[in-house]
């Protein structure tokens, strides 16, 4: 007989309290009627000392019902449901009433007694609060707007390049920016150029900088923006006008690093992330010969693409009242908006997305004397009425081509001809308009 003995002891208990004590971030126990029966000390520190026997909603979500009556993704219903775990992306609030994004996981945890319940591991996201340019900023709790924060934030963690995709509007370059504060790179230098207003004959001496008498009128030494950002971030905005000549290059330095300057014949080296942004397709500039189908591949090892304002209309509340205290803190007189003008704003498509939001907003506080923005105050684009008329038309069957070069030729004429106007509402390059006029045979 063999005297291996099998060990059939039960295995020992654990107080419930201590485990999720092990726990860093917030961890709650929550049981079938929403109410809280154990909670980490991250998590009182959140949301209060006196949480346990209280429903969950109305800790962290201050509100009477359960969050998927509120047309939330409920992690507390899907997993009862389904026995499985579940992730989702929400907008908590915490004791003082400050909202903060995060991240739940929802675990099963069965009980001694055959009962389940659900265990929330909460991870906070990265706050944008700080991530700001002058009367712009990150606002949002929609679904769209956290899982893109979420993807930003996950891609940071990289040390990849990540390439922004998005309509003019958006906030690209905050996007880079956050990308930047999450990453490990967050205190060192970040630098933009845009490329759209670089003339063509100026990128090398502006990316790599120049010797003295490099060129006529170089009369001392300059360091290019690829130098300055070092052990940093470097944002490309509208990457897709780096003049095709000039590409090749450019890829040659993100693949080694190296780079002299313009007249120079020191050999230098760059510890870089680029970070790029665009509004154009490059895959289908690639394909018709104007961008280099292996610059795109070097730049785009990670992408994010920003949702337009039109996705995510349930944010446009919370982004009118940060913009009305942008607009108040600048020295005008006080504005506030009336129901109506809301209503007003939210059934707009918005083409030019949050940045049209501000214009709409400034205008409308410049048309207000009494303070009280009202709808009349609302001053839509002519081009919005006449979209709102054609959509009760009953469509007619056009090419892409052909809408396309519509879309051109009423632009042009609207714009009297001036391409620089054209191009701005378009929200592309002159370039980019030119090439377009030509392909369309407009021109």
């Amino acid at each position: 007989m063999d005297d291996t003995t099998v060990n059939t002891a039960p295995p020992p208990s654990v107080e419930l309290q201590s485990l999720i004590d092990c726990h860093e971030q917030p961890f709650v126990v929550i049981d079938v009627a929403y109410r809280v029966v154990a909670a980490n000390a991250a998590y009182r520190r959140s949301y209060g000392e006196e949480v346990v026997g209280r429903l969950c909603h109305e800790v962290s979500h201050h509100s009477p019902v359960p969050c998927h009556l509120n047309g939330e993704d409920c992690p507390h219903r899907q997993v009862f449901e389904s026995g499985l775990p579940h992730q989702v992306l929400h907008t908590h609030y915490d004791a003082a009433n400050v909202p903060e994004h995060v991240r739940i996981q929802g675990h099963v945890l069965n009980g001694a007694d055959g009962a389940r319940y659900l265990g929330e591991a909460i991870e906070p996201l990265v706050d944008p609060v700080h991530v700001a340019l002058p009367g712009m900023r990150m606002v949002g709790q929609s679904p769209p707007f956290l899982k893109c924060l979420d993807r930003l934030g996950r891609v940071a963690e990289s040390d990849g390049p990540v390439l922004i995709l998005g309509e003019s509007g958006v906030g690209k370059e905050l996007a880079a920016r956050y990308v930047h504060q999450c990453s490990p790179r967050r205190g060192r230098p970040f630098v933009t150029l845009n490329c759209a207003a670089i003339p063509e004959g100026m990128f090398e001496s502006e990316l790599f900088g120049h010797e003295r008498g490099a060129y006529t009128g170089s009369v001392a030494r300059k360091k290019g923006l690829f130098e300055l950002a070092d052990g940093g971030t470097l944002f490309l905005d509208e990457v897709a006008e780096i003049p095709r000549p000039f590409q090749a290059k450019f890829l040659r330095v993100l693949e080694s690093g190296e780079f002299r300057r313009m007249g120079g014949t020191e050999l230098l080296r760059a510890d870089v992330r680029i970070v790029s942004a665009t509004n154009q397709d490059l895959l289908e500039m690639s394909e018709r010969g104007l961008y280099r189908l292996d610059l795109y591949y070097r730049i785009a090892g990670l992408d994010v693409e920003l949702p337009p304002l039109r996705a995510r209309k349930s944010d446009i509340p919370l982004l009118a009242q940060w913009l009305m205290q942008q607009l108040n803190r600048s020295g005008q007189a006080r504005h506030r908006l009336s129901e109506e003008a809301l209503e007003k704003l939210m059934d707009y498509s918005y083409p030019g997305n949050v940045r049209e939001l501000r214009n709409l907003l400034m205008k409308a506080a410049a048309l207000s004397p009494g303070g009280t923005i009202e709808q009349e105050h609302i001053v839509l684009p002519t081009y919005a009425n006449t979209a709102r008329a054609a959509q009760a038309q009953p469509p007619a069957r056009a090419s892409l081509e052909e809408v396309t070069r519509q879309h051109l030729r009423e632009l042009l004429a609207r714009h009297g001809g001036n391409r620089r106007l054209a191009a701005g509402e378009l929200g592309v390059s002159e370039r980019t308009l030119y090439r377009k006029i030509s392909k369309y045979g407009l021109d």
